[in-house]
């Protein structure tokens, strides 16, 4: 990657955010082919874009049925969506892998301190059974970075993962067990343990495995089981490059380089910020500027419904009507 773009996406301010992203809009729109015609079709002209409002979000589909890239390149990695049977997954190709690495490193530590105070567990069995999970990456690379002895990934052996966090629990040692709803779901089920040291985060995922669930009943039976005050969530997809958390209250916040928008459902060209003065929430469409994305697209419109609040932290309400199932999608509210 460009160290002078590495360099201004991961130290961004809150101050300079939009200006960054304005820049970035011009830089794509000259080098990704798919992005400047989906500019020129809406008949936006570029030199006129002075705002960040201003700039068009890609829909979010465009990744499953066009190479969604800066310039032609071979890319490192290709990341891959899961998807239902006969349907188009969403292909994410990646021209820098260590972008990646950098952006969820950074935010990992922003949310979480040292990635090395940690333990960290991946419960992703539907992830690992697949090629070109991003998400499976991304875990992979923290328990490399954790050198825990015991981080690592579980498939449906609860009965050792069990004995692993208890003997954990006993050593005092922080634990991220990080894993997809309806595994999390079956471990609770099989195996209740009391957790001190051990915080959970599911990445939603019900992929037809068990009854739908909304997301504060799934939290309701992990904290019962494993006697937590809290479960926390990762809000990230294939198409992008960076991910928001939650620490358990249904509300997430994003790294410094990621920012979210609301569009109006009826007028999708009409787009919210976040507003310090704002009494109420506003509710829409949920559109991402992910300035990780440099390589792809930064600015996207996904097919989430949420509210986004005054601070710049928001809530994912569920699915836009009408939009194709995609196999990572949150669970409805």
């Amino acid at each position: 990657m460009n160290t002078q773009w590495n360099d201004k996406i991961f130290t961004v301010t809150e101050a300079g955010f939009d200006r960054l992203a304005l820049e970035i809009f011009h830089f794509q729109y000259q080098n990704n082919a798919v992005y400047r015609q989906y500019v020129q079709a809406l008949q936006v002209q570029p030199q006129l874009v002075k705002q960040v409002s201003q700039i068009p979000f890609l829909p979010i589909r465009f990744f499953k049925s066009h190479t969604v890239t800066n310039n032609n390149f071979v890319p490192e990695h290709i990341f891959e969506s899961s998807g239902t049977t006969g349907s188009i997954n969403s292909k994410h190709l990646i021209k820098d892998v260590t972008v990646y690495e950098e952006s969820f490193t950074k935010a990992f530590q922003q949310f979480y301190g040292a990635i090395n105070d940690w333990c960290i567990i991946g419960l992703l069995p539907s992830y690992l059974e697949r090629q070109g999970s991003s998400l499976v990456y991304m875990v992979d690379s923290l328990v490399k970075n954790s050198q825990h002895p015991q981080s690592g990934f579980y498939l449906y052996n609860f009965n050792t993962l069990q004995q692993v966090l208890q003997q954990l629990e006993q050593q005092n040692q922080k634990v991220l067990l990080i894993g997809v709803t309806f595994a999390l779901l079956d471990f609770a089920q099989q195996n209740p343990t009391p957790l001190h040291n051990t915080i959970i985060m599911e990445t939603g995922g019900m992929k037809g495995r068990r009854e739908e669930l909304i997301r504060p009943q799934v939290h309701e039976i992990l904290q019962q089981a494993f006697g937590i005050s809290a479960v926390h969530a990762e809000y990230g997809m294939t198409e992008l490059l960076s991910q928001a958390y939650s620490n358990g209250n249904g509300v997430f916040n994003c790294p410094s380089w990621m920012k979210i928008f609301i569009r109006e459902e009826e007028d999708p060209l009409t787009i919210h910020s976040a507003v310090k003065a704002a009494q109420k929430p506003v509710s829409g469409a949920i559109n991402i500027i992910d300035l990780a994305n440099i390589h792809s697209c930064s600015f996207i419109a996904t097919d989430d419904a949420g509210q986004l609040h005054n601070d710049g932290s928001f809530r994912v309400m569920g699915r836009l009507d009408n939009s194709d199932i995609r196999g990572c999608s949150l669970m409805v509210l």
